[in-house]
């Protein structure tokens, strides 16, 4: 099979699709998976001292999701900003608009959805004199829904100082509308009952009169946010009993609270002052674990044993399932070149050499994006969706090929075959290029250790590890062709390589199969939906160029239509295909798993709960197969209940900051990864990456019973 040219034809789909992506720089616009974040302006007089400025950061959030105000309540961060301005402008503080409770199980918390404006005045100095204003802002913000995701924005903007900035008039205008405004005439006044909080508010204007009035303090750590208050109207004044949190962390003089009645626009600002004493605060119940999940100690591995763990690894990698269609291409030219030892020798090399450097160029660009502040991990290319259309392409192209459907002569030009003659080692090290682009997303045993161990040592060393894993996945068809009796052990060439080849095609297309499922996660039916349409196109492509036997004017004739489908298909195809902002299905009622988050492993190791995490993706064939198999297992699942385990899947197909962060506290740097939280343990149990039923359940023996 001539890998050389499929290779090639990958390689220009592949410049393609690269040169299509979407830019990361800092601009007005940050775009995730859960929410659209977006600098704005509002200057209706241009920038000029004395004229109304307004910046606000505009957050879009997706349906169910939320951000919080500046009390986020039992749980949250309020949003921040850092502002770069120019000397002397200054920016104010952010004026929060009203907000929304938010209940989440026994936890109250305030915030938002929908759309949101958090607008800040600025102050433009009187010697300011520039043609115009340029804003730098760094964001932070946590978004959450069933689970928490910390996010963060960089960006930028620059406003004429002649001109009028007012395209998001109506937005700052309603922005306005939201914001609490100071009740006039009100006086409010509160005293403690014992761990009850008394207060009693009058003035309130006559709309409000009777109505049932929600009370959100701007002073945390001091109600107890998810109790109810109970509330009376008397003599035109409005009286709340506030229970106070056991643990309060406040015990202030007075409380600037926004008081919210159903039908209106925008709360009331109140100010309360508190009179008399603070009851004691209760002592924090005794735990046997801490409240946040503690990382293991540093690793002990040394580079030494790094290195064999890692040449290990690589010997294994040959066994995880997403290699075993390139493997088939070393079997055949193997069985072609058994009594060759010079072709056999020099191809063993060849491979060997295409699938170290393919190690080091991966992992040389995984430390670089690191080191510029990226939370990536190994197997981090298949967590763009076009890289897995890519390779999608690269490999009906293979299957086609194997399946007689074309043949490459009949569509490249004859010099690069004479090319191939006249450097038949190529092959055979872009062959060792091809097995690394299927298993790099793998995770055999012995891995896991050294890659997280590479990822925080320096280049040099960290190089090395990569290497070493590269020679160890090549090290059994080097050993092959360093000593030819193994290979012929193999069959005679033959009749039944022709039929073997033919085989071969149907493992390429199994894993198209897998590559469209990995897209369809990433970016949902429609994306999968493009995939596969694009493949359709390719397919059809693939036979009108180099379908044998064909004559010139059906080749040419079939070759035009193929052309401008393909080209059709692309331009269709191309938005869906870079669509990478899925999120995450919430899980069914009742179902065994949940989402992971770090302040669920916390709570429930606060509760004395065992936790188990499920560190998964769906381009990690090993993790699906832990998934199907082990994890699926009755006995397992009735351990896990047993011992009320609580269970969560940390989903990594697409990026994720939150998980790479943790993986690299567990000292690991890629998939499948299961940590054990046990109560009261300094840290978790990791089990190996291939699991074994016996395994898990000796684990969980050692819990105790609950």
């Amino acid at each position: 099979m001539n890998v050389f040219r499929t290779l090639m034809i990958a390689a220009l789909v592949g410049l393609h699709a690269w040169a299509t992506l979407p830019a990361h720089a800092a601009g007005a616009v940050v775009t995730t998976p859960q929410v659209k974040a977006e600098l704005v302006a509002h200057a209706p007089e241009g920038v000029a001292p004395g004229k109304p400025l307004w910046l606000g950061l505009k957050i879009e959030h997706q349906p169910h999701w939320h951000t919080y105000w500046k009390n986020p309540g039992d749980s949250g961060l309020p949003t921040t900003m850092a502002w770069q301005l120019p000397a002397g402008v200054q920016a104010g503080e952010i004026e929060w608009p009203t907000p929304s409770k938010l209940p989440l199980g026994p936890l109250m918390n305030y915030g938002y959805d929908g759309t949101l404006l958090l607008p800040v005045p600025v102050t433009v100095p009187a010697d300011f004199k520039g043609e115009a204003l340029d804003v730098k802002l760094h964001a932070e913000w946590l978004v959450c829904k069933d689970v928490c995701i910390p996010e963060s924005g960089e960006f930028t903007l620059r406003l004429p100082a002649q001109a009028a900035t007012a395209t998001h008039a109506a937005l700052f205008a309603a922005a306005r509308a939201a914001l609490p405004q100071p009740a006039a005439g009100s006086q409010g006044s509160a005293t403690l009952d014992g761990q009850t909080l008394v207060l009693k508010v009058s003035g309130l204007p006559a709309a409000w009169q009777g109505l049932a009035l929600d009370f959100f303090p701007e002073t945390t750590g001091v109600i107890n946010n998810a109790e109810k208050p109970k509330t009376v109207w008397a003599d035109g004044s409005w009286t709340a009993r506030v229970p106070l949190d056991p643990q309060r962390s406040a015990s202030p003089a007075a409380m600037p609270a926004v008081l919210v009645a159903p039908g209106q626009p925008a709360g009331l600002l109140v100010q309360v002052a508190v009179n008399g004493p603070w009851p004691a605060v209760a002592p924090l119940p005794a735990i046997e674990s801490p409240p946040t999940p503690v990382a293991p100690p540093p690793p002990t591995t040394t580079l030494g044993l790094a290195l064999l763990l890692a040449l290990a690894g690589g010997a294994l990698l040959n066994l995880m399932p997403c290699v075993f269609p390139v493997l088939s291409l070393k079997v055949m030219g193997f069985a072609k070149h058994a009594n060759d030892r010079r072709i056999l020798l020099a191809g063993g090399l060849a491979y060997t050499a295409g699938v170290v450097l393919s190690f080091l160029a991966l992992a040389g660009l995984l430390l670089a994006l690191r080191a510029g502040g990226e939370q990536l991990g190994w197997g981090f290319q298949l967590q763009s969706p076009v890289v897995v259309a890519v390779l999608a392409a690269l490999f009906t192209l293979i299957g086609l090929n194997l399946a007689g459907v074309f043949e490459f002569g009949s569509v490249l030009p004859s010099s690069w075959a004479a090319a191939r003659a006249r450097h038949p080692m190529v092959d055979s090290a872009l062959t060792g290029v091809l097995a690394v682009a299927v298993a790099s997303p793998c995770t055999a045993p012995f891995m896991g250790a050294s890659l997280g161990l590479a990822v925080t040592l320096p280049a040099v060393e960290a190089l090395a590890i990569f290497g070493a894993l590269g020679l160890g996945m090549a090290l059994p068809y080097l050993a092959v062709s360093a000593w030819p009796p193994l290979a012929r052990a193999l069959p005679r060439p033959g009749p039944w390589m022709a039929h073997f080849k033919s085989v071969m095609a149907f493992p390429m297309f199994a894993t198209v199969i897998w590559l469209v499922w990995v897209l369809g996660q990433q970016a949902g039916i429609d994306g999968a939906g493009a995939l596969l349409l694009l493949l359709l196109a390719l397919a059809f492509l693939a036979w009108a160029l180099g379908s044998p036997g064909m004559g010139r004017v059906a080749r040419r004739g079939f070759g035009a239509a193929a052309l401008l489908l393909m080209v059709a298909t692309l331009f269709w195809a191309g938005p869906a295909l870079r669509q990478d902002t899925v999120a995450a299905a919430a899980p069914a009622a009742g179902a065994a798993w949940q989402p992971w988050s770090a302040a669920l492993v916390a709570q429930a190791q606060a509760e004395g709960r065992p936790v188990f995490v499920d560190f998964t993706a769906a381009w990690c064939v090993t993790c699906q197969f832990n998934k199907r198999t082990t994890l699926a297992r009755a006995e397992v699942m009735d351990d896990f209940a047993q011992r009320r385990v609580l269970l969560l899947r940390a989903d990594w197909t697409r990026r994720d900051a939150a998980i790479s962060a943790e993986l690299a506290r567990l000292g690991r740097s890629g998939v499948p990864v299961y940590a054990l939280y046990a109560p009261g343990a300094a840290g978790p149990r990791l089990l190996s990456e291939i699991l074994s039923v016996d395994e898990v359940r000796t684990a969980l023996a050692t819990l105790p019973q609950p």
